[in-house]
């Protein structure tokens, strides 16, 4: 991987995280499960940047480098649909 890849990889990871933690201060503010399932969702992707990055893949159309990317856009799903689900009592 040349420089200028890693260093984007880097800053993608970077942002990720700061997305994470961006989640993470509304949900401790709120305690919403919308929050907090975004928060893993972003650390997830930040962690699997991170990885790719520094164990310079060279292939990443493998499968198994997909499954913490299905995770985490699993948990997005999922935030939503909670979060636009009826509530009893409205």
């Amino acid at each position: 991987m040349d420089a200028l890849s890693s260093m984007l990889v880097g800053a993608a990871s970077t942002l990720s995280l700061v997305a994470a933690l961006f989640f993470l201060r509304f949900w401790r503010r709120t305690h919403d499960g919308f929050f907090l399932l975004f928060s893993i969702a972003f650390a997830i992707d930040a962690l699997t940047r991170f990885i790719l990055g520094w164990a310079e893949v060279p292939d990443e159309s493998q499968p198994y480098y997909y499954l913490p990317r299905l995770v985490m856009f699993g948990l997005i799903i999922v935030a939503v649909i909670q979060k636009n689900r009826p509530r009893a009592g409205r």
